[in-house]
């Protein structure tokens, strides 16, 4: 019979290496149990098991656990992730001003999932990890990445970002506020990470770093801080159906100067004091967090998205289809919000569970939006991928798969959460970049080809030093514009989609620089 297996290793003083709280003895014990009664895995030995467990002290960070249980939960999160996105696109930005009232609501993937941007982003970094055995892509890789496959089908940061990359400007430039001015608020750090949380099981840290290496690719600041928060509650959410401690771990992945915990507390203190008025929450949140006058800088802006994320596990209670009724009651860009939500309380249920509740979920997973991608996979086919980079990251880590007894298992070296990329001062990161890129802005703009020169230009222009370098070299500033404006697509995003406040000022350095607004609109994708 399998026994899930602690294994004794020595922690010392540091808090990061001592076993937290929510991943006791006890905790995991109970975890074990549960899992044994709902889903009756064949081969345990409870008994055991447990009497095992409480043999070990609490120092003990390495588990091994059966391979099913967590490639269940990978699977589960994925079909949780996909149930939310696709499901809550009927009710996407149609609930502002108040909130939803959805009362009947049944999972369903009748025709089976296809691709929208809550997953098809992270379906073409997994099939490029996969193939290139590499769970961090270089930040010239995810460029490649996206030129080949990520034409279309995207807004907001993203949108911007990609622009970007045709000037020659590769991530995490891309997600710097300076040059992006979606990337302070846009809740790309939200919905672009939760594939990685289920390629970490219990290791919190290195789900935040998977995910920040590809959510930044649009954003920073704030929505960052939202990447390591939720990303740290999916990787704990293996090992717990608690949703105060995966609140907890959240918490303790993200800065303590970012106003992410404010809001985490806030909803928590908001439910605690309404237990059974979600609507009150809503208003709270709307009323504090609502800046902007409803613009789409509150609709898109990772503070009344991520409290909305929180507002819904708490009031659904470990319900699934009452977590994502609320997320999409909750309003604003739901969706998003219903597939952040499903991913954790499909990570806590399995998809066996998640599978034997009746729902109509055909197994297909359509390709309606990414170029020169598989046309046609299956969901079962997505979490295979995410197993094997799963297991990849295990051993990455010190662990992964190992056969006991004839069956196969995952040892996987438990982490505690903490934050892993503190808050960025803008500013400051700001002249740091125009430090290190002010040679090769002046290298390029020497260079006399257009492309160069437009992508110096552009530099110069976010980072305050078009001024400096048209002293300098006069002639080639000249010319730098006049390949700047060659580019009608960044333009485009510069002059006519770029959001207040950041867009402001940018379009003000830009003019103040001698770029002139495009005659004619451009049609982006």
């Amino acid at each position: 019979m399998l026994q899930v297996q602690h294994e004794v290793v020595h922690t010392g003083s540091d808090p990061d290496q001592r076993f937290s709280c929510w991943f006791s003895t006890i905790g995991v014990a109970c975890f074990l149990l549960a899992q044994i009664m709902k889903n009756h895995f064949a081969g345990w030995s409870l008994l055991c098991g447990l009497t095992l467990l409480a043999t070990f002290p609490l120092s003990a960070r390495t588990v091994v656990v059966p391979a099913d249980v967590i490639q269940d939960k990978i699977r589960g999160g994925l079909l949780g992730q996909i149930l939310g996105d696709l499901n809550g696109l009927a009710h996407e930005m149609k609930y502002i001003a108040e909130p939803g009232n959805v009362t009947d609501y049944t999972p369903s993937l009748s025709d089976g999932a296809w691709t929208d941007d809550d997953t098809d982003f992270e379906w073409v970094y997994v099939l490029a990890m996969q193939r290139e055995r590499r769970l961090l892509l270089p930040p010239q890789r995810i460029s490649q990445l996206w030129k080949t496959h990520i034409n279309r089908k995207f807004w907001c940061a993203n949108q911007y970002a990609r622009q970007l990359m045709d000037l020659g400007i590769d991530p995490p430039l891309t997600g710097l506020l300076a040059l992006n001015p979606w990337s302070d608020f846009n809740l790309s750090g939200q919905f672009l990470c939760e594939t990685f949380g289920l390629l970490a099981p219990g290791m919190p840290r290195t789900a935040a770093r998977l995910g920040l290496n590809y959510t930044r690719v649009a954003i920073d600041g704030g929505p960052a801080q939202t990447t390591q928060l939720f990303d740290s509650m999916i990787a704990t959410a293996f090992f717990t159906n608690d949703l105060n401690a995966i609140l907890e771990a959240g918490l303790r992945a993200v800065d303590a100067r970012s106003d992410v915990r404010t809001i985490v507390r806030d909803v928590r203190r908001w439910h605690q004091e309404n237990p059974k008025d979600w609507r009150s929450t809503r208003h709270f949140i709307k009323e504090k967090y609502s800046r902007f006058n409803g613009a789409m800088r509150d609709k898109n802006g990772y503070e009344l998205n991520a409290a909305s994320v929180i507002g819904a596990l708490l009031y659904g209670e470990g319900d699934f289809v009452k977590t994502l009724t609320l997320a999409f009651n909750f309003g604003w860009d739901c969706d998003n919000n219903a597939a952040t939500a499903g991913t954790i309380i499909g990570v806590i249920k399995g998809n066996r569970w998640l599978m034997s509740q009746g729902w109509n979920v055909q197994d297909r997973f359509r390709n309606t939006t990414r170029d020169e991608m598989p046309g046609d996979e299956t969901i079962t086919s997505f979490g295979d991928r995410l197993i094997e980079l799963a297991g990849q990251t295990m051993r990455e880590q010190g662990g992964g798969p190992v056969h006991h007894r004839g069956t196969l298992a995952y040892r996987i070296k438990l982490e505690s959460p903490a934050n892993v990329l503190p808050l960025a001062n803008p500013v400051r990161q700001a002249k740091q970049a125009a430090a290190r890129l002010r040679p090769e802005m002046e290298r390029d703009l020497l260079r006399g080809t257009p492309a160069p020169q437009a992508r110096a230009a552009y530099l110069a222009i976010g980072l305050d030093q078009a001024g400096l370098l048209e002293a300098r070299y006069p002639e080639a500033w000249k010319q730098a514009l006049m390949a700047l404006q060659r580019y009608p697509k960044v333009l485009e995003v510069l002059f006519y989609d770029s959001p207040t406040p950041a867009g402001n000022k940018l379009r003000e350095k830009a003019r103040a620089a001698g770029l002139t607004p495009p005659v004619h609109r451009e049609k982006l994708w």
